[in-house]
């Protein structure tokens, strides 16, 4: 987990880039009515545009904002790492949710007065695969990048993280 500003700008950039990337994906690919090779290219396009705004958001506002919610029902030293990071992720999937999906209903919907119900529709089509897709993929994916960078491996969070996944905490 970052522990300086310059770890968070590059933790920030990552997460937002795979998250926003794969939520561009998925929309373009609900548009058009399914999945084809040009909505990877197609995305690059709107990332230009999403990627700062998901940047700001999470770096300025919701990521100190996440932070404070989550550790009012984990505490950190406490609780399992793990749960940690998965009330953190949490926390921030239901606060960037609403947000980017208002900023794309916005930019990309051409809703006209029917923005609030496509803002609600758009949301709700975006948190399951946003919620799902940061716990378990860009999560993860992300914070072993992050690790390789800048070789601050926490031995302990990586273990618990590893057998959770492969389904360990089953057990309990």
């Amino acid at each position: 987990m970052p522990k300086t500003k310059l770890q968070e700008v590059v933790f920030t950039i990552l997460m937002v880039f795979v998250m926003v990337y794969t939520m561009i994906c998925y929309n373009i690919s609900l548009n058009m009515g399914g999945m084809s090779n040009i909505v990877f290219l197609n995305a690059f396009h709107e990332l230009v545009i999403m990627g700062p705004i998901a940047f700001i958001l999470d770096f300025f506002l919701y990521g100190s904002l996440s932070k404070k919610l989550a550790f009012r029902i984990v505490t950190p030293g406490v609780d399992k790492p793990i749960m940690l990071i998965l009330a953190i992720s949490s926390i921030t999937v239901c606060l960037m949710c609403p947000t980017m999906s208002l900023a794309a209903t916005l930019l990309f919907k051409h809703a006209g007065k029917e923005v609030i119900a496509v803002w609600i529709e758009t949301t709700a089509l975006n948190f399951p695969m946003a919620f799902f897709w940061q716990i378990f993929f860009a999560g993860p994916l992300v914070r072993a990048i992050f690790g390789m960078i800048f070789k601050e491996k926490e031995n302990q969070v990586m273990e618990e993280e590893s057998e959770y996944l492969e389904g360990g905490s089953a057990r309990n």
